[in-house]
Formats: structure tokens, sequence, C-alpha cells
């Protein structure tokens, strides 16, 4: 059997309002916002409604293999965003991905720049891919590439 590597993050629901700024009640978690994670193509990790922070977890394997991560937000709809009489977003729903790490190396700031966030505004505008930051706002993936052994791709892409 080969070895693995484990795979870990956080993830969260929260609301933002005007101008990307938390607001102080928590996420309004009765309408359904998904969250899925795919390790080469298969799902691994399914959320069909995202309410409370969780851990994902999963393992990966460590021979000489290229691997992909995505990360992908589903679900959401116009009733997650909040707008006032203005047009100004008062609340808006978002998933957040944070302590992203691999064998106990948290990669967050060097996956970051390596990943690209494809979405489309939620049908509202032509698709694009994104830097990602951590957050998802918009239906669509974030896809993260890498190869394995883990260690000698840490150390050439440090």
């Amino acid at each position: 059997m080969a070895d693995t590597i484990k795979f870990q993050c956080n993830l969260d629901r929260f609301d933002v309002g005007v101008y990307g700024i938390p607001v102080k009640e928590k996420a309004d978690t009765l309408i359904p916002l998904g969250f899925e994670v795919l390790l080469n193509g298969k799902s691994v990790c399914k959320i069909d409604h995202v309410r409370d922070a969780c851990q994902i977890a999963f393992d990966i394997d460590d021979s000489e293999l290229s691997h992909n991560i995505q990360f992908v937000m589903f679900g959401k709809t116009a009733d997650h965003t909040k707008i006032d009489d203005q047009g100004n977003i008062t609340s808006d729903a978002l998933l957040r991905i944070t302590n992203i790490v691999i064998d106990d190396i948290d990669i967050s700031l060097l996956l970051n720049p390596k990943s690209v966030y494809s979405h489309n505004f939620n049908g509202s505008q032509p698709s694009i891919t994104d830097k990602f930051y951590g957050d998802m706002g918009c239906n669509g993936t974030v896809t993260f590439e890498f190869t394995t052994p883990f260690y000698l791709w840490l150390l050439e892409n440090m």
C-alpha cells in the first residue's frame, strides 16, 4: 500500500456587509449553501447545507502523481444577499476556507497564490478566473494543483 498524506482545512459560513465588513449577526443558515471537495475529480466531502464551522480532512496518495483539489461552492441564490433601498449590499453569505494543512504543514499562504477561482457571479456576469484569497462568495470552483511526493513539491514551490 502506498504512503498517504493528510489534507485538512477549516470551512465556515458567515455574512459580510458593506465593503466586506463582517456583520454582527450570524449568517442566515436557513437558506442552504453547499460545498464539495473533489480530489482528482472524485468527491471526498460534500455538504449540501453548510450551517456551522467544520473541519474537512482526507488522505492523499503520496506516490509520484499529479493531484488536483477542487473546492466547489453551490446553491447560492439572490436570497443569500440582502440589498438596501439604495442598492447597497447590506449582508451577503460567504464560505471561508482557512488553516489549509497538508501533512501538518500549513500551506494557506502558499495555496492562495497557486489556486484559481472560476465563477460567473452566480449567473449575473460572464465567467471569470480570478485569484483565490480564502473566501468564496459565488457559486464556482477553486482549483489547486500539486504533485507528490508532497515534500518535494513543497521544496520546489516555497
